[in-house]
C-alpha cells in the first residue's frame, strides 16, 4: 500500500516535469527576439536626442516658409481672445466663431431671421434677444454677432475663439 502511493506521487512527479519541459519550448512565431533588426534595442542618448529633435520642431534641415501676406497675424483657432466691445458697436463673428460674454449687457445681431445657438441651454437666441454671461454662443455663418444692450454705458467684455469684425 505504501508502495502503490509512492509510485503513484512519482509518476505524477514526472508527469509534471515532463509536460512543464514540453510547455515551456517557445514557438517560432511568438515574438521578435531584442536586439534584432525587427526590434532594434537603442540607447537613452538616442531617445534623448530624438525626443529634443521633436520638441524643437523636428530639427531638419528644411528652410521656413514665408507667409503669403506677413501684415496679417496669423490666429489660431484655439486662440482665446478677450474683447472690449464700447456701446454702439457691433461684434461681428466669422463662420464657426465662439463667443462667451463675461461682463455687460449684451443681445444678439443679426441680418437673418435665423440665430445663434446658445450651446449652454441647447437653444436658438434669435435677432434682439439677451445673450446670457458664461454662456458658450456659437456662430455657425458670417453675418451674425452681439451689441451691447441698448442703455448700458459700460463695455461688454467678451472672450472670442476665431475671427470677427467690429463693426
Amino acid at each position: 500500500m505504501k508502495n502503490k502511493k509512492l509510485m503513484s506521487a512519482f509518476l505524477v512527479l514526472v508527469i509534471g516535469i515532463a509536460a512543464g519541459s514540453i510547455l515551456n519550448t517557445p514557438a517560432d512565431s511568438a515574438g521578435t527576439t531584442p536586439g534584432t533588426t525587427d526590434d532594434p534595442v537603442v540607447t537613452k542618448s538616442y531617445v534623448d536626442q530624438q525626443i529634443q529633435q521633436a520638441l524643437n520642431g523636428g530639427g531638419g534641415t528644411t528652410n521656413p516658409t514665408n507667409p503669403t501676406n506677413p501684415t496679417q497675424p496669423s490666429q489660431g483657432a484655439d486662440e482665446v481672445k478677450n474683447v472690449a466691445l464700447k456701446p454702439g458697436k457691433i461684434l461681428i463673428a466669422d463662420a464657426g466663431t465662439e463667443f462667451i460674454v463675461r461682463s455687460g449687457n449684451a443681445v444678439i445681431y443679426t441680418e437673418v431671421a435665423s440665430g445663434v445657438a446658445d450651446l449652454t441651454d441647447g437653444k436658438d437666441l434669435l435677432n434682439g434677444e439677451t445673450a446670457p454671461k458664461n454662456h458658450l454662443l456659437s456662430f455657425p455663418r458670417e453675418g451674425r454677432g452681439i451689441q451691447v444692450k441698448e442703455g448700458q454705458t459700460s463695455n461688454l467684455i467678451v472672450m472670442v475663439r476665431g475671427g470677427y469684425k467690429i463693426k
